[in-house]
C-alpha cells in the first residue's frame, strides 16, 4: 500500500486510530466500573471470569487473526472485529446476570483481538519501516490516552449514570471507524497459494486456552500443585507439541516455525515476554502500597497512575520521531529499559507517596521509549507477506508474559505476606490478646487480613464500633498488617526488577537491522526462501 498518496495514508491511519482508541477505551473505562456492575447483576463468585473470558477470547483472536489476514487481507478483519466488538458492547449494557455479562464480554474481546491485531498490522502495510517508526509511537500513545481518561470517566459515571452507558458511551465512535474504514481503506486480492491451516489453529487455540486459565487460576482458585492447574498444564504441553508436529508438515502454517528460526524475531519475543511479566506483575501491585499501606483512597490512587500514562504519551510520540529520522531503534531500548528497571527499582524501597509518583513518571519514560521499538523489531525482519503473523505472534508472547508475571507475582506476594505475618506475631510486633477475654480476643482475631487495608472506609469504620480499650491494640494490629504488607511488596516489585534486568540485558544482543526508507514493491511470497534468506544476511551484517 506504499504506493497510497500521504494524504490518503494519513486519512486512513486516522480511522485506524479511531478503530483502536474504540477498543482501548473501552476496556479502560470498564476496569473501574466493573466490581460494582457485578455487585449490582449478583455472582460476584464468578467475578474473575468476566476478565479471564476477554482475555481469552482476545488472545486467540490477536494470534489467528495474524495469519488469515495475511492471506486475506486486513481489511476484512477490521471491519468484522468493530463489528463484533460493537455487538458485544451492546450486548453487555443489556445484561441482567453475571452469566450474560460473561458471554458478552467473550463476544467483546473476540472484536477486540481481532482489532488490536489489525489495526497494528495495518500500519506495517501502509509505511515503510522507517516511517512506520513514527505511526506506531503515536498509537502506543492512544493506549496511554486511553489508560488517562478511562478509569477517571468510568468512575464518574458508574457514580452518577445508568452502568449500561459505560459500555454504550462510545458506541457511535466505532460505527464512525467502521465507515471510515469501509470507504478508505483499500481492498486487496486474496492470496490464493496461501490455505488456512484448521488444524493448527485448532491446536493453537486449545494450548493457549489450558495455558493461560492454568496461570490465571494458580494460586487463586486452586493451588499450584492441585490436579486442576496440574491437568491444565500438561495439557498445554500436550497440545504444544502436537502443534509443533502439525506446524512442521503444514503447507500454510498459522504459526509458522521459521519465524523463531529468526534470532532477531526470537529475542524480540522473549524480551517482550519478560517486560510484561515484570510489569504487568508488578504494577498491578502499586495500589497495594498507595492504598493499603499509605491509605490513600482508590479514585485519588487512580491519580497516582496518571503520570506514568501522561510521560507514556509524550515519549512514545517523541521516540517514534526520533527512529523515522534517523532510521535506528535500538538505542531507544537501551535508553528506555534501565529508566524501567530503575522505577521498579524506586518502587521496592518507596516509603512516601512522592517516591509512588516519581517511579510513575520514570518508568513511563522507559516505556514510551522502549514499547514501540519491538514491535518494529519484528515487522522490520521479516517478509511483508508475513507481517500479520509475526505482529501477532509478537503479541501473544507479550500477553502470555502478563498473565504469568500476574500470576507468579501474585504467589510470591502471598508467600511473602504469610511468612511476614507470621515472623511478625513470633517476634511480638502485634497486638498482645493474653490481656484481653475471649470475645475480645476472637473480635480482633478477624482482622488479621491485609485485604481489609485496601477499604479505608470500612477500616474507619470497624475502628469506630469497637470498645475503647481495644482500639488502641486494634491500631497496633493495622500498623503490624501495614509494615508486613510493604515488606512484602518490596519482594514482588524487586522480582519484577530482576526480569526486566534480564530483559535489559537481551536488548545489548538484538541485531539491529536498519529501518528502510521504502520497501520493494514486488509480491513476496509468505514461504519465500530467497526472501528469508535476504532477511538473515541482513541480520548477520549488522552488530
Amino acid at each position: 500500500m506504499e504506493h497510497l498518496t500521504q494524504k490518503k495514508k494519513v486519512t486512513i491511519m486516522i480511522a485506524l486510530m479511531a478503530a483502536m482508541f474504540f477498543a482501548a477505551i473501552n476496556q479502560t473505562i470498564v476496569g473501574t466500573a466493573m466490581p460494582r456492575i457485578i455487585a449490582m447483576l449478583g455472582g460476584i463468585e464468578h467475578y474473575t471470569w468476566v476478565i479471564t473470558i476477554y482475555m481469552l477470547t482476545s488472545t486467540i483472536a490477536t494470534v489467528l487473526v495474524g495469519k488469515l489476514s495475511d492471506i486475506y487481507g486486513r481489511k476484512p478483519f477490521l471491519l468484522a472485529g468493530i463489528i463484533i466488538f460493537v455487538i458485544g458492547a451492546f450486548l453487555s449494557g443489556l445484561s441482567t446476570n453475571i452469566f450474560q455479562m460473561i458471554t458478552y464480554r467473550g463476544i467483546q474481546g473476540i472484536g477486540g483481538g481481532i482489532l488490536m491485531s489489525a489495526t497494528v498490522t495495518a500500519v506495517g502495510d501502509l509505511f515503510a519501516p522507517r516511517e512506520r517508526a513514527k505511526w506506531t509511537g503515536i498509537m502506543m500513545a492512544m493506549f496511554g490516552f486511553s489508560s488517562v481518561i478511562g478509569p477517571t470517566l468510568g468512575g464518574f459515571m458508574i457514580d452518577h449514570m445508568d452502568w449500561k452507558w459505560i459500555f454504550w458511551i462510545f458506541l457511535p465512535l466505532g460505527i464512525v471507524a467502521f465507515v471510515m474504514i469501509w470507504r478508505m481503506f483499500p481492498t486487496t486480492t486474496r492470496n490464493a497459494s496461501e490455505s488456512i491451516d484448521y488444524l493448527g489453529s485448532a491446536f493453537l487455540s486449545l494450548s493457549i486456552v489450558a495455558l493461560l486459565l492454568g496461570f490465571s487460576w494458580a494460586g487463586t482458585q486452586y493451588d499450584w500443585g492441585s490436579p486442576q492447574i496440574l491437568s491444565l498444564f500438561g495439557a498445554a504441553v500436550v497440545f504444544g507439541i502436537i502443534l509443533i508436529l502439525i506446524e512442521r508438515t503444514a503447507k500454510s502454517p498459522v504459526l509458522p516455525l521459521s519465524l523463531f528460526k529468526n534470532s532477531i524475531i526470537s529475542l524480540s519475543m522473549v524480551i517482550g515476554f519478560l517486560m510484561n511479566a515484570g510489569m504487568m506483575g508488578a504494577m498491578i501491585y502499586l495500589p497495594f502500597f498507595v492504598q493499603g499501606v499509605k491509605g490513600v483512597s482508590p479514585t485519588n490512587s487512580g491519580f497516582i497512575n496518571m503520570p506514568m500514562s501522561l510521560m507514556m504519551i509524550v515519549l512514545s510520540t517523541l521516540a517514534g520521531r526520533w527512529i523515522s529520522k534517523s532510521g535506528k531503534y535500538k538505542r531507544y531500548a537501551l535508553i528506555g529499559m534501565p529508566f524501567m528497571v530503575a522505577a521498579m527499582l524506586i518502587m521496592a524501597f518507596m516509603n512516601s507517596i512522592a517516591m509512588a509518583v516519581a517511579s510513575m513518571i520514570i518508568f513511563g519514560i522507559g516505556l514510551g521509549l522502549a514499547m514501540p521499538v519491538f514491535t518494529l523489531t519484528v515487522q522490520n525482519a521479516v517478509a511483508p507477506a508475513m507481517l500479520g503473523v509475526a505482529t501477532a505472534t509478537s503479541t501473544l508472547f507479550r500477553n502470555l508474559g502478563g498473565t504469568i508475571g500476574i500470576a507468579i507475582m501474585g504467589t510470591v506476594m502471598n508467600t511473602t505476606l504469610s511468612h511476614k505475618l507470621e515472623h511478625a506475631a513470633a517476634s511480638g510486633q502485634g497486638p498482645d490478646m493474653s490481656k484481653l477475654d475471649a470475645e475480645s480476643a476472637r473480635q480482633l482475631s478477624a482482622f488479621m487480613n491485609p485485604q481489609m487495608l485496601l477499604d479505608q472506609p470500612k477500616l474507619k469504620e470497624l475502628h469506630a464500633t469497637l470498645p475503647e480499650q481495644i482500639q488502641p491494640l486494634f491500631n497496633q494490629l493495622i500498623e503490624m498488617l501495614r509494615s508486613a504488607l510493604s515488606d512484602s511488596l518490596t519482594v514482588v516489585f524487586l522480582s519484577g526488577t530482576a526480569l526486566l534486568v534480564i530483559a535489559a540485558l537481551l536488548v545489548v544482543f538484538l541485531k539491529e537491522i536498519p529501518l528502510r526508507s521504502s520497501e520493494a514493491r514486488t509480491e513476496v511470497k509468505a514461504g519465500d526462501k530467497a526472501a528469508d534468506s535476504k532477511l538473515k544476511e541482513q541480520a548477520s551484517a549488522v552488530q
